[in-house]
């Protein structure tokens, strides 16, 4: 006699096996298929194009890959365009984004937040652990966003400072202590000279690139306004700080440096500082790789921080070049992507982005922790950026900050370089064009 009761029973047990494993197969066939079908994580990285840049993170790559088989990483530059900002606005729009990109510049933070294509890098456990570890304390809230999250990690700073002629200095009998304009101004009166006799100056203080596009500012106007001001930048919160003192005292400054022609108002070609006809140079540690490659024989250089106005007291701040790392909302590995861009900021790979691009990692205790030592013994003129990277100011991110960079431009032009406008007008006026193009673009 057939026991069908129990056939049921046995069948039933059966049926509920083979459903579980049906259901784990299945969710493991998720699993794989959501790792390209191989059980292989797969992540795309973007870095910057420049060449020592795509030397470091080659590097990176290949050494990550072989010691994660189960995180793969595919490396590819930024592809061309006029800036990395469009191409990666336009990759958020077209949802064509990578994992990971390391070239993001904190002014175009609030287009990129906006826009719903970033991933909240504090949504992971250990990110306040892990920023607090790297980044001066200092500097930790100037990388949040207005919304009161963090969507960047930060990489490195760059700071802007001054290199000097050592020889020419020395041959003037000048001394290099130019911490106040009125140092630099004494120093420029004998310094900017006619070698040749032929009536011209052919030696001067400096050179800045005069044309009026909103990028030039941040080697002139920017880095001597963040230092007379103490360390602030354009805006506090989503207010226009600038119509100060600060920024009227470098219009003025600079007015200074060209009505007596201690800068030419002239296009200059090539690296005139390392040919002998600048006294001083305003710059960032990438280019003393090229100096050190370029110099001729018996050349010497040093540097100096920003000069601040006669009357100012305390820390000398100035403009970081900051340049860090996100992840985007595309990305469907986010856990993965955030421990490869941890990778990408551990203490090794900031040794090699020393010695592989010359840049300043943003990192507590650069110069004391023995893992850089030999480093900046083989290049002791990185020493000063690295003890001038704590006190930097990077830029504010806030989606009109390039054509507020413009209209600083426009009146810096009419003050300082042409000194048609009177230089306390031409700050109001600049803070006033901002209000309006703000206003304007929040109205379309």
């Amino acid at each position: 006699m057939i026991n069908v009761k129990g056939n049921i029973v046995v069948f039933l047990v059966w049926g509920l096996i083979l459903f579980s494993f049906g259901v784990q197969s299945c969710s493991k066939e998720r699993e794989q298929l959501d790792k390209n079908g191989n059980g292989i994580i797969r992540l795309k990285y973007w870095c910057a194009t420049n060449s020592h840049e795509i030397k470091l993170a080659k590097n990176l790559v290949e050494e990550w890959n072989k010691t994660h088989s189960d995180i793969q990483v595919t490396l590819q530059p930024i592809p061309a365009s006029q800036s990395s900002e469009e191409v990666l606005l336009a990759a958020i729009a077209g949802k064509t984004t990578p994992d990971v990109c390391s070239n993001m510049w904190p002014g175009a933070m609030d287009d990129f937040t906006s826009s719903g294509g970033l991933v909240n890098l504090d949504r992971f456990p250990d990110f306040f652990e892990y920023l607090e570890d790297r980044v001066p304390l200092d500097l930790v809230k100037s990388f949040e966003a207005p919304d009161g999250h963090y969507y960047q990690l930060p990489w490195k700073t760059n700071p802007t400072m001054m290199i000097y002629n050592v020889n020419m200095f020395k041959e003037a009998g000048v001394s290099p202590d130019l911490r106040t304009y009125s140092d630099y101004l004494a120093a420029a009166k004998k310094l900017t000279i006619d070698r040749d006799g032929d009536g011209n100056y052919d030696q001067f203080m400096g050179y800045r690139n005069i044309v009026s596009i909103w990028w030039q500012r941040l080697f002139d106007y920017y880095p001597l306004y963040i230092a007379a001001s103490g360390g602030k930048t354009l805006f506090n919160g989503a207010k226009i700080i600038f119509d100060n003192e600060a920024s009227v005292q470098v219009f003025e400054f600079f007015r200074e440096i060209y009505k007596n022609h201690y800068y030419p108002v002239a296009s200059m070609q090539g690296d005139r500082f390392i040919t002998g006809h600048l006294a001083t140079q305003i710059t960032g540690p990438y280019h003393i790789a090229h100096l050190e490659k370029f110099k001729p024989e018996g050349f010497e250089y040093d540097i100096l921080p920003i000069p601040v106005p006669d009357d100012y007291e305390g820390p000398v701040y100035t403009r970081g070049d900051h340049k860090n790392i996100a992840i985007f909302s595309t990305s469907k590995h986010p856990e993965a992507a955030w421990e490869f861009a941890k990778f990408l900021v551990s203490k090794k790979a900031d040794l090699k982005l020393l010695e592989f691009c010359t840049q300043i990692p943003i990192r507590k205790n650069l110069l004391t922790d023995t893992l850089y030592h030999d480093y900046f013994k083989k290049n002791p003129k990185m020493i000063k950026f690295a003890e001038q990277a704590p006190f930097t100011r990077g830029v504010d991110g806030v989606s009109d900050l390039k054509e507020i960079f413009d209209g600083i431009s426009q009146e810096y032009e009419m003050a300082s370089i042409y000194r048609i406008k009177n230089p306390k007008e031409a700050v109001k006026d600049a803070a006033k064009r901002a209000k309006v193009i703000m206003d304007w673009n929040k109205s379309r």
